[in-house]
């Protein structure tokens, strides 16, 4: 494949700030570079002013100031989606002609906006990438009346542009349809970047783990209150909670207020040795989130022979990750009693479920890989680029 001249386009940078999709953005970019194409990085600055962003083989351009991307309850702040996608709408209009191709994420939003406004003057060829589409149920919940009738407005504005589609769920790609899409988004079944080898779990300790930001959506609290039935059966188990967030003193508090401080902890960030030496040593990781547009921790676990709990929820991707019995286990909701019953499940299942978490790994490990989604990716601009322009 002939060089692309490929801009990227999110406004956060990992390792500056840490998710899902910001991992995928550095992943691909990384890649896209390796292979020799020419790629540019539109985010947010996270970093000092001065220093090296730090992406190797990779143009990082500014677009926009260092800004608090979140509020104290831990949801996204209108002012920085607005102030990146005015920055990069000030950028493609003036550099667009340099790109081939123009690979945005679609939340949020403006970005994408923007990059459909210089469109036209440049010809560039659009992809976007739904990590979630939301529900007008879930706006309304995010945003209140007006505010959520809004954001529904402007998320079906956005699905309604010409673009190429990727999605990561069979959930959103769902959705993403009834929203009106032109054409077929492409499912990428993979973001898994770790070894695919299927893996010899380690022996389960009686621990009980959680992984990943505090945020309302995850509801890391109902998962002490469920744990305090589970020690009630099973006192020799342990909880380990990782991670912080705006959530944590909620955490901290239901911790006390159920008696748990001598067998659980929620020691926050800690190193990613301590991650992984907790994940793979784990009797079961628990993510009993009610929105999720993948659930790495799911795959992340599964590589390691480890099951996974999580609910079903309408908003809850993850769901699609776990085949009950044999890598884990679905909850019908986060009230204590279900989700307890499902973790008491885990630990009467015993090794033979561990074995067949390792087994579900090793059938699935390259519709999981991240090196295959990103070779779909690249068949995608192959696909729509053509001497030296996209189609």
């Amino acid at each position: 494949m002939r060089a692309v001249r490929i801009c990227l386009v999110y406004d956060c940078l990992f390792p500056h700030t840490v998710g899902g999709a910001e991992r995928w953005y550095r992943n691909l970019a990384e890649r896209l570079a390796a292979e020799g194409h020419e790629v540019t990085y539109l985010t947010l600055r996270q970093w000092e002013r001065g220093a090296d962003p730090g992406v190797e083989g990779v143009d990082v351009r500014v677009v926009g100031p260092r800004m608090a991307l979140y509020d104290d309850a831990g949801r996204r702040r209108i002012l920085p989606p607005l102030t990146f996608g005015a920055g990069v709408l000030w950028h493609l209009l003036r550099r667009g002609r340099r790109y081939d191709v123009v690979h945005t994420a679609s939340f949020p939003y403006f970005s994408l906006l923007a990059a459909a406004v210089a469109r036209p003057l440049h010809r560039f060829r659009l992809v976007v990438d739904w990590h979630e589409v939301w529900s007008r149920s879930y706006w309304r919940e995010y945003l209140g009346g007006a505010g959520g009738a809004i954001g529904a407005l402007v998320q079906r504005l956005c699905a309604r542009v010409p673009q190429r589609a990727f999605c990561f769920s069979r959930l959103h790609a769902a959705r993403l349809r009834e929203e009106g899409l032109r054409g077929e988004p492409t499912i990428l079944t993979g973001e898994y970047a770790g070894s695919l080898a299927q893996p010899d779990p380690a022996p389960a300790q009686p621990l009980v783990a959680f992984a990943g930001r505090h945020i309302p959506e995850k509801r890391v609290p109902a998962l002490v209150r469920a744990f305090a039935h589970v020690h009630r059966e099973a006192p020799e188990l342990r909880l380990t909670i990782l991670g912080d967030g705006p959530e944590r003193p909620a955490v901290l508090a239901a911790i006390a207020e159920e008696g748990l401080e001598e067998v659980a902890r929620a020691p926050g960030f800690v190193s990613s040795e301590e991650v992984e030496e907790t994940l793979a040593s784990a009797l079961c990781m628990v993510l009993p989130s009610s929105r999720e547009g993948y659930g790495m921790v799911v795959v992340e676990a599964s590589a390691r022979g480890v099951p996974s709990v999580v609910v079903r929820e309408p908003d809850n991707a993850a769901v699609e990750l776990v085949d009950a019995g044999e890598n884990g286990f679905v909850a019908a909701s986060v009230a204590p009693a279900d989700l307890a019953a499902e973790i008491l499940r885990v630990r009467a299942a015993g090794a033979p479920l561990r074995a067949a978490t390792a087994a579900w790994f090793g059938r699935n490990a390259q519709r999981l890989s991240l090196a295959g989604s990103l070779d779909r990716v690249a068949e995608a601009y192959r696909a729509g680029t053509r001497a030296g322009r996209p189609r």
